[in-house]
């Protein structure tokens, strides 16, 4: 078995920054704001009202639609308003406001732990959707859905991705660390659902803690085994994973499932086991603070809702003397470049990234026309031709892009753009095209109805 996939490029990673920064929970002070758009699909629908009280762990948006998924309060106090703000896109989006008392009383007591072994397949996923679970590395996919595939039978790994692989992000590796039993805990929940599958718990061969810790947790559990990877980006890519552990490739028009595959976080593996076996909901999650701006980068465990601006005070905030030229919401290859640090962090925020120096700017101010050089080929893991897709979107031609290059299986994980020597900004490209042509899809569709 390989033990990476084809493609990839070694980006510096910077982890030392925060690697041994034990996480922390932070419990924030100020005004909570919670957008009811968290994840892939629907929007979430209010279940609250201005001057209503709430508490910790109370749902505050019901899921509108199959894919959906309930938002959680995670704190206590009174709803101040349900209205439009900003939010880490720089887009307003509706959100439920909440004037925090700071006192963060729990709605249920989450202690009493029940037996999944007397729960029947449709209890557990039905205790995963009413905890407003979503994919918790990133993506945002409501997770109950994920767990209910065609033919679960037909499944034959469920992957546990602690690859982390990501530049400077840091929290995955310390959960890894110090809540290994909790992981391992969700990954068997899970795998109740699937009794074909095995166990698989992939993490990089940088995090030797991470691994020794896991693989502590998983001895002498069946089908459960830790699988250390090469280190190399984007070994934490869903794609990347199964074509590792299960030695197949697959079109972006289908799903893991369809080659018997369930991916999931280890956040989200963790947030499994508290709702299934406690009936905790989802209302904090694990994010890193970092970046050669940051006074004092942290991994914390993080209340949804909370102020950007709230956590990296509580770092120190910004580097004396330095100026903040790129503030990220992600790492520096996925990330999503932010206007606004006065936005909430949601579900899917896995890290704060506040760099000194813009590299894409930079890169800007260098770039050539393509010196057809076939390095972008090289490194891509879908083995994509990043070449010639940019020349079919420069002379318009988005058929050949999508039906004869397959431009819209891009992942958009930036390793063309990192290898450039041209400086061209391929990902960004893409990027732009596959959201143009994926609109153009919707409203032909929605006109057809």
């Amino acid at each position: 078995m390989n033990m990476t996939f084809r493609g990839g490029v070694h980006p510096k990673g910077n982890k030392e920054l925060s690697r041994n920064k034990a996480l922390r929970e932070y419990k924030p002070s100020g005004e909570m704001v919670f957008p009811l758009a968290q994840h892939i699909g629907k929007p979430a629908k209010p279940i609250v009202k201005k001057g209503d009280e709430v508490l910790m762990g109370q749902k505050i948006g019901e899921p509108d639609g199959f894919i959906s998924a309930a938002v959680i309060s995670s704190c206590s106090g009174k709803v101040k308003a349900i209205e439009k703000r900003r939010t880490i896109s720089g887009a307003m989006q509706e959100c439920v406001v909440i004037e925090n008392d700071g006192l963060f009383t729990p709605a249920a007591d989450w202690s009493q732990r029940r037996d999944a072994g007397k729960m029947t397949n449709e209890e557990i996923v039905a205790a995963v959707k009413e905890a407003g679970i979503v994919g918790l590395g990133g993506a945002g996919f409501p997770t109950y859905v994920k767990l209910m595939p065609k033919n679960p039978d037909a499944i034959k790994y469920v992957i546990a991705n602690g690859a982390e692989c990501e530049p400077y992000i840091t929290c995955n590796d310390q959960m890894m660390r110090t809540m290994a039993d909790g992981i391992v805990e969700g990954l068997e929940v899970t795998l109740r659902l699937f009794k074909n599958a095995e166990g698989v718990i992939a993490i990089e061969d940088n995090k030797p803690e991470a691994i020794a810790a896991m693989q502590k947790a998983a001895e002498g559990k069946k089908g459960i085994r830790v699988l250390p990877l090469h280190t190399k980006y984007p070994q934490g890519g869903e794609r990347s994973l199964i074509s590792v552990i299960a030695g197949v490739d697959f079109p972006v028009s289908k799903l893991p499932a369809d080659v018997g595959c369930i991916v999931d976080n280890v956040g989200t593996l963790y947030a499994i086991g508290r709702a299934v076996l406690y009936g905790e909901p989802l209302f904090t999650h694990v994010l890193t603070v970092t970046g050669d701006a940051v006074s004092e980068p942290e991994n914390f465990i993080v209340h949804d809702g909370t102020l950007m601006t709230e956590l990296i005070e509580a770092c120190g905030g910004i580097k004396e003397g330095v100026t903040v030229k790129k503030a990220l919401s992600g790492g520096p290859m996925m990330g999503v470049s932010m206007a606004y640090l006065e936005v909430p962090v949601v579900k899917t925020t896995n890290a704060i990234t506040l760099l000194g120096r813009d590299a894409v700017e930079d890169s800007h101010k260098h770039m050539t026309g393509c010196l057809r050089c076939g390095r972008c080929t090289t490194v891509c893991p879908q083995g994509l031709l990043p070449q010639l897709m940019a020349e079919a979107i420069h002379v318009g031609d988005w058929e050949r892009f999508e039906t004869k290059l397959y431009g819209l299986d891009c992942i958009a994980c930036g390793s063309c753009t990192y290898v450039c020597p041209a400086k061209r900004p391929l990902t960004q490209i893409f990027k732009e095209t596959k959201a143009e042509i994926l609109a153009l899809k919707r409203a032909k569709a929605g006109g057809a109805k």
